[in-house]
């Protein structure tokens, strides 16, 4: 699928520098995207729903994974009907994870900045990216090596 393509079909846009004529790959593995990680579950067995009935459909337009607020844009996941199931409520003892989702076909994330990315069928956990940094004011955690989680923001 073309991003043109992906984009009319959901109705969302990027920005005008990305070419709408590329191909959108599809993922059997590990990716990112801005600030947002796609993992297989199967790699985080740690993370898991807190319960089997907590999940939902992603609808027609779309869930936004990362809202856009305060200068941020959306990532947001979209697949065609009854392909792709998601929970946010997720158990994560690092407490990076926002959603898993499980795919039948493909579905794809959407970003104005970034364009899309297709992420192939599976069970995949959605997390922030993470790095290692200065301890923040009231933070609370460091490493061994003093140097603190933050999160990677896009």
């Amino acid at each position: 699928m073309r991003l043109g393509q992906l984009l009319d079909h959901t109705g969302l846009d990027v920005l005008d520098h990305l070419e709408r004529e590329v191909a959108v790959p599809v993922i059997d593995g590990p990716q990112a995207q801005g600030d947002l990680i796609v993992l297989p579950a199967v790699e985080l067995a740690y993370v898991k729903p807190w319960r089997e009935s907590g999940w939902s459909q992603v609808p027609p337009e779309g869930v936004d994974l990362i809202r856009g607020g305060n200068g941020a844009n959306p990532h947001t996941l979209v697949g065609d009907p009854g392909t792709c199931r998601f929970t946010w409520e997720v158990r994560d003892s690092l407490g990076l994870a926002l959603a898993l989702l499980e795919n039948t076909a493909p579905v794809y994330l959407i970003h104005p900045e970034h364009g899309g990315t297709g992420i192939a069928p599976g069970r995949w956990v959605v997390r922030r990216q993470q790095e290692r940094g200065r301890p923040r004011r009231g933070s609370g955690f460091t490493w061994g090596d003093g140097l603190s989680p933050n999160f990677v923001v896009d």
